[in-house]
């Protein structure tokens, strides 16, 4: 089963992703919240394994409780949750500095509810990135930062694994990877899990944002 927080200061929006989320046999809500503050409570609280969290709200926004709880000495040792933006706008610069900050990607407020469902399941399994290419677009458009310099474990990947890390980067899908690549799609997320855990990075949007950041794609 996988739990899902939701964070929101709209309590019919609230409402209807709850009806949504609970109408599935593998999702459950376990807890909401309607301002930053009081998500970074109850995520403590419930230990959730996905939370949608709103990027504005009163008290305290959706970027300072991502970035509170994803930096939470606490839990230390123990996995944090992914964490997906909810947003109105298509190209949030918000929404950037919160996938930059550790958020698992970002959700469109008027999504198709099929989307956001399969959207879950993705940020939990860590396999994919959610809309990789408009992750892309968000850095190319609101980023001003300069490349920093490339790190020592990226040059110990293996010529496969920086090939596979490029075409990743760029949002192709395992799929679309092992097409190019002439590989198993199993034998491509092999690839794509050893890369991650080379560079330290959590899932395939931090991979995104590594490569954006360090001018690799």
């Amino acid at each position: 089963m996988i739990r899902v927080a939701l964070v929101d200061d709209q309590a019919l929006f609230r409402a209807g992703i709850r009806m949504l989320v609970d109408s599935q046999p593998d999702l459950e809500v376990v807890g909401e919240a309607s301002d930053g503050r009081e998500g970074v409570a109850m995520v403590r609280a419930t230990a959730p394994d996905v939370v949608l969290m709103d990027i504005r709200m009163p008290v305290m926004d959706g970027l300072a409780a991502t970035a509170e709880l994803l930096t939470d000495p606490r839990a230390e040792g123990t996995p944090s949750p992914r964490i997906v933006m909810l947003t109105t706008f298509d190209l949030d610069e918000a929404a950037a500095r919160a996938i930059r900050q550790g958020a698992s990607g970002f959700l469109l407020k008027d999504a198709d509810p099929e989307f956001l469902l399969a959207a879950i399941r993705t940020v939990h399994s860590g396999s994919a990135v959610i809309a990789a290419s408009a992750t892309r677009e968000l850095f190319e458009r609101f980023s001003d930062a300069v490349a920093r310099p490339v790190p020592a474990a990226y040059l110990e990947l293996t010529e496969r694994e920086r090939e596979i890390f490029a075409l990743a980067a760029r949002g192709l899908s395992n799929a679309e990877i092992a097409a190019r690549e002439f590989l198993s799609e199993a034998t491509v997320k092999t690839h794509i899990s050893r890369i991650l855990t080379k560079l330290g990075l959590r899932d395939r949007v931090q991979l995104v944002v590594f490569a954006f950041e360090h001018d690799l794609a």
